[in-house]
C-alpha cells in the first residue's frame, strides 16, 4: 500500500474529482483519497473543487445556483460528469480512507455539513472517512452535529493555535501547506497524536525530504511519482 493522500483522485491521468480518477487511486493502492464537496441548488452534496463549473466542465455558473439535474447534464472533458458524494463514496466503500473536504465559506452553503454527514451515515462509512475544511467554523459545526466523526483542519501555514482547539473538539487531522512544516512542528504533532498532512507535494525534491518523516501523510497530484519514491526512497 502507498501511504499517501490522492489529491482529487488521480488528476494527472483523469479529470479531477471524477469516478475514474478515484478508481485510479484505488488501483494504485493509495491509503487515502481527498475529494471536495459542494452543495447543489436542491441540496445534494456533489464533488467539485471550484465554486463554479466554469473551469472543469463545458458549462458555466455557480454550483449553488444549479440543480443536480442541471449539473448532471454538464460534461467534463467531453465525457465525464460531476459525481454526487453518494456516488463517490459508494464506489470507494471498504477500499480507501476518504478525506471529505467541505468547501464551505461562512454561510455560503447552509446545511452542507449535515447533508454530507447524512450521506456518510446512510452508507455506514463513519469509520472510513474524515471531514476537513479551510473554514474551521464548518468543522466545529460538524462536531456539534456528531461527537464521534473524525475531523481535521486545513491551513496554509503552521500555527500553535491549532493545538488547543483540536484537543478541545477531538480533532485528529491537520493539513498544512508543506513549506511551513519544520522538524519541530512535525515532532510536536507526533507527541500530541495529531496526524499531520503535508499538502500539496508534487515535485521530487520535497517528496524525498518529506519521506524522512514516516508519520507525515503526503497529499499529492503526482501519484506515480510519490509511489515510486515511497517504495524506493533512495535514488538509484
Amino acid at each position: 500500500m502507498v501511504r499517501g493522500v490522492a489529491h482529487r483522485g488521480d488528476p494527472v491521468l483523469y479529470p479531477e474529482n471524477t469516478l475514474p480518477a478515484f478508481e485510479a487511486a484505488v488501483r494504485k493502492s493509495y491509503s487515502h483519497l481527498e475529494l471536495d464537496v459542494q452543495l447543489s441548488k436542491d441540496g445534494v452534496p456533489v464533488i467539485c473543487h471550484d465554486l463554479s463549473v466554469n473551469r472543469t466542465t463545458d458549462g458555466t455558473g455557480r454550483i449553488k445556483e444549479l440543480t443536480l439535474a442541471e449539473l448532471k447534464k454538464l460534461r467534463i472533458r467531453g465525457e465525464g460528469e460531476i459525481p454526487t458524494l453518494e456516488e463517490a463514496l459508494t464506489l470507494l466503500k471498504d477500499q480507501i480512507i476518504v478525506n471529505i473536504e467541505l468547501k464551505q465559506l461562512g454561510d455560503y452553503y447552509p446545511g452542507l455539513e449535515q447533508a454530507a454527514l447524512d450521506v456518510v451515515r446512510k452508507l455506514g462509512m463513519e469509520e472510513q472517512v474524515f471531514f476537513t475544511s479551510f473554514d474551521h467554523y464548518s468543522v466545529l459545526r460538524m462536531r456539534e452535529i456528531d461527537s464521534e466523526v473524525e475531523l481535521g483542519l486545513i491551513s496554509h501555514g503552521a500555527s500553535p493555535a491549532f493545538f488547543p482547539l483540536m484537543k478541545e473538539h477531538n480533532m485528529r487531522y491537520l493539513a498544512v501547506q508543506y513549506p511551513f512544516l519544520t522538524p519541530s512542528y512535525i515532532e510536536t504533532c507526533e507527541q500530541l497524536g495529531i496526524q499531520l498532512i503535508a499538502w500539496t507535494v508534487d515535485d521530487e525534491e520535497p517528496m524525498r525530504r518529506i519521506r524522512q518523516y514516516p508519520s507525515l501523510l503526503i497529499c499529492t497530484n503526482q501519484l506515480d511519482r510519490w509511489a515510486a519514491i515511497h517504495r524506493h526512497p533512495v535514488s538509484q
